[in-house]
């Protein structure tokens, strides 16, 4: 994995828990599971790429 793509991940994890945080704080769910939705994208993308390097070795 390179380290752009551990960053993207890391930024899209970040940009999800703000984003379920701020409809956690505002009342609204559809923004909240958005967030959700974008930390489990990035956790997804993660596990490929640790798949894609355990493969390398």
């Amino acid at each position: 994995m390179s380290a752009v793509d551990k960053i993207k991940n890391s930024i899209e994890d970040v940009e999800g828990k703000a984003k379920e945080a701020l409809g956690r704080v505002s009342g609204d769910r559809s923004t909240e599971n958005e967030g959700k939705a974008d930390q489990a994208k990035s956790d997804l993308k993660q596990a490929g790429e640790n798949v894609k390097d355990a493969f390398k070795h």
